[in-house]
């Protein structure tokens, strides 16, 4: 992960200390007690959807075949409607959270959606969908 600079000094302790974590879930495909927490005190109440999310199986992993290349579907959690956001989990989400909270008013490092996305990642906790590289390409053009 590059950074550009434009970012607070915390921010990027921040960012370091979740990617440390996120590298030791990945390692274990488990989350204890004290990751979780700071996770939590990096990410607020984001990750307390986003682990909602990722424990009632919201999180596909859309794969084009033959590239290998990916993005993340993540299931809103409205229940109202069940809205499907795409999304990167280090640099994108097409929700609403990532416009405004992330990039606009720079209140949050990441939207629970891209926090979700990174989370099932890490536990191998993600549905597989497998399309051609085509359908991926048409899929992107509509972010």
């Amino acid at each position: 992960m590059s950074g550009s600079g434009s970012g607070s000094g915390s921010e990027s302790a921040s960012t370091l200390v979740a990617e440390t974590v996120w590298k030791e879930i990945e390692s274990t495909r488990t989350v204890s007690d004290d990751q979780f927490w700071t996770l939590h005190f990096i990410f607020g109440k984001n990750l307390e959807g986003a682990a909602r999310i990722v424990d009632q199986r919201g999180v596909s992993r859309i794969c084009g075949h033959p590239s290998g290349r990916f993005i993340f579907q993540v299931t809103g959690e409205s229940t109202r409607k069940k809205d499907h956001y795409l999304c990167f989990p280090h640099h994108f989400c097409a929700c609403y959270s990532f416009f405004y909270e992330v990039l606009n008013r720079r209140q949050q490092l990441s939207c629970k959606h891209q926090i979700a996305a990174r989370l099932a990642a890490s536990l191998g906790a993600y549905v597989e969908l497998n399309v051609s590289d085509e359908e991926l390409a048409l899929l992107l053009l509509k972010i």
